[in-house]
């Protein structure tokens, strides 16, 4: 894996140890040599990870709407920077740039990345993994919502198993990798 696109929050969250989480994936991403691929915002655990990451000697690269930089929240210090129109072009450009894709704790924004990535597996528009890191059990509802869908007939157990979920980076990136 060369490059991974990582959605997370534009908010820090409640708990500092979300920021933390951030902070150690940067460093990792630069230990493993991975380009990080994310939002372009310099704000909450976007910022975090942007900043660690470039800190730690990673190549980041951002890609952020027009209308968001226009209100001052994206990051001035990236490797690259890409600025589209419209969110469905941030999507549709994050994944070109990326060969995986994850989720840090995040809100419906985070959401949205993630489950039109894991969509775009489903109808094979490309045969990159998905993470959903289950951090400090963070995801435990929405994990138990999508195993109620395969239960009652909304997903296939085949399309269920192409989002991979884990509590612990380093082994979610291991599989990330090894996909």
């Amino acid at each position: 894996m060369n490059a991974l696109c990582v959605f997370c929050g534009s908010s820090s969250g409640t708990k500092p140890e979300y920021a933390a989480l951030a902070r150690d994936l940067g460093v990792l991403l630069a230990e493993r040599n991975i380009k990080l691929v994310y939002g372009g915002g310099r704000v909450g655990l976007m910022g975090a990870l942007a900043d660690s990451a470039l800190s730690a000697g990673a190549q980041v690269v951002g890609v952020i709407p027009q209308m968001l930089l226009d209100k001052e929240v994206g990051h001035s210090g990236l490797t690259e920077l890409h600025v589209v129109e419209t969110m469905s072009q941030r999507k549709w450009l994050m994944g070109e740039l990326s060969d995986a894709f994850l989720a840090l704790p995040g809100g419906i924004g985070t959401m949205d990345e993630l489950f039109e990535a894991w969509t775009w597996s489903q109808l094979d528009l490309h045969r990159k993994p998905c993470g959903l890191l289950n951090f400090q059990g963070y995801y435990d509802p929405l994990v138990a919502f999508l195993d109620r869908t395969v239960e009652e007939g909304f997903l296939r157990p085949r399309h269920r198993a192409y989002l991979l979920v884990d509590e612990e980076l380093p082994r979610l990136i291991e599989r990330l990798a090894s996909h």
